[in-house]
């Protein structure tokens, strides 16, 4: 199956670990130049070594993706480097406390839909330009089977995760005329290194529990990683709008 992704650009969000470190290393291997973004400036630095010792290309680009400067910096340095933005992957996110909603603090609630709603918003308003410039472009986000249930998450997790899905289909719809794609996966149990600090006493987590029983087998970033691959290649061209669950069917229950 032809991706053709050989000589792409393609950014990266959340690239120093988990689904977005196997994505990187995903495009890379189809031969896509990669911008690894990451706030952890080693996690991204690694991938990018990683890469260039398996033959490919890549840069890093390190910060907090909800801050605009960050983002103008990654989005340049995509299109400086690399002569454009071909593809752009939000995937970089963070877990709420499981909260109730009566239980949630502002500050969790704003900086959960700051990462996880508005970093990818500011992303891609960025890259979109480049996209729009050279009339074709690929956006791929990472939701959530939080974004398509109401039993998968805490309040402020669940909210920016439907967000994503929302976000993912209104630029399908805006932007289908002008060359541009819009898809995301929405991961089940994934083996990454997001944390959740949770009080299991508390109202959330508690009546949460017993929906986790039909969760499924655990899947491996690369499963992921697969998906979003496809997603944002040659051969899902007429595939838009679309929140693809990975997820061992834990959304079919």
């Amino acid at each position: 199956m032809a991706t053709g992704l050989d000589g792409r650009s393609v950014i990266v969000t959340g690239a120093g670990s988990g689904i977005g470190r196997a994505a990187a290393l995903a495009f890379a291997a189809e031969g896509a130049k990669v911008v690894a973004a990451d706030l952890n400036a080693d996690g991204a630095g690694a991938v990018v070594k990683e890469i260039e010792q398996a033959g490919g290309t890549a840069v890093a680009g390190t910060g907090d993706l909800s801050e605009q400067v960050v983002v103008d910096e990654v989005v340049a340095t995509a299109v400086e480097q690399f002569g454009g933005v071909d593809v752009l992957v939000n995937n970089a996110g963070i877990m709420d406390r499981m909260s109730a909603l009566a239980d949630v603090e502002d500050a969790e609630w704003e900086r959960v839909i700051r990462v996880n709603l508005t970093a990818p918003f500011l992303l891609t308003r960025a890259a979109l330009r480049h996209m729009l410039a050279a009339g074709r472009g690929v956006i791929v986000n990472t939701a959530s089977e939080a974004g398509l249930r109401g039993s998968a998450a805490g309040a402020a997790y669940t909210a920016s995760k439907h967000g994503v899905a929302g976000l993912t289909k209104n630029l399908a719809v805006m932007y289908r005329k002008q060359g541009i794609r819009a898809n995301a996966i929405a991961p089940g149990a994934t083996a990454t290194d997001i944390s959740v600090e949770a009080d299991r006493t508390a109202h959330g987590p508690a009546a949460l529990g017993a929906h986790f029983v039909n969760v499924g087998s655990l899947a491996q970033p690369e499963e992921q990683a697969a998906a979003i691959v496809f997603l944002a290649s040659d051969a899902a061209s007429n595939i838009n709008g679309v929140i693809l669950p990975v997820d061992d069917g834990w959304s079919a229950v």
